[in-house]
């Protein structure tokens, strides 16, 4: 793929879906948690420090549990590959056979398929049934640093839009200032994620708008709630 003239969007899969999750829980977290505290009738310095404190704890948050799942994927496939390296020492003839039959489902005949299976194998055996077999391929190996990386620092770059709203309005105007620029962030990034992925963007646009705004009105009514009983 490296090699081949045309840009395909699937090479960004791996980096981007971990900046566009990183960076949506970013803001939509920290927006919804400042938006409950400050709904609860709590102090600026309060919202602001709750925000502070979100964004450190989801930061960590999103690049430990990123490292630790797509290790998981990471060990999975490794544990395949040994496998494959193994069959293959033990029983080439079977693992042409396989590959074989591979082709013949994909629509070739059977020769044809044995000649290319032939082939395949004497260039690189291992890489035919790790690409054909397994399904698997360098642009979608899991990157556990890559995606911990990416995760961590968008959700803070993120997590910082709210932040600065909670500073740029007074104490009575919290609420709607946060909610206002949270919602316009989300869609530049549900915009820019698109644009990156080669998708439609008001798809993206409407579907994290539409999830930032619930998140953020659920946790509003829960602040709402838990300050009257407070008071």
């Amino acid at each position: 793929m490296r090699h081949h003239p045309e840009t395909h969007f699937v090479s960004r899969v791996g980096w981007l879906r971990a900046a566009v999750l990183g960076a949506n829980d970013g803001i939509v977290s920290t927006a919804s948690l400042v938006m409950g505290v400050a709904a609860a009738n709590a102090p600026k310095s309060a919202v602001l420090l709750a925000g502070v404190a979100g964004l450190v704890a989801g930061a960590m948050s999103m690049a430990a549990g990123e490292y630790v799942s797509v290790s998981s994927q990471s060990d999975t496939e490794k544990a395949d590959l040994d496998r494959e390296r193994r069959e293959l020492e033990e029983d080439p003839e079977f693992e042409h056979a396989e590959l074989t039959a591979i082709y013949v489902a994909r629509g070739l005949e059977h020769g044809l398929a044995a000649e290319v299976a032939t082939q395949l194998m004497s260039h690189d055996a291992l890489g035919a049934h790790v690409r054909d077999e397994l399904g698997l391929s360098e642009i979608h190996s899991a990157r556990p640093v890559q995606a911990a990386l990416a995760s961590a620092l968008t959700f803070a770059l993120g997590a910082a839009l709210p932040l600065v709203c909670v500073l740029a309005a007074s104490a009575t105007a919290i609420l709607p200032v946060v909610a206002g620029g949270s919602l316009l962030c989300l869609a530049g990034l549900g915009s820019l994620s698109a644009w990156a992925g080669g998708a439609r963007a008001l798809i993206s646009v409407i579907r994290v708008t539409f999830w930032g705004a619930l998140a953020m009105l659920a946790t509003t009514i829960v602040g709402r709630l838990f300050g009257t009983v407070v008071a």
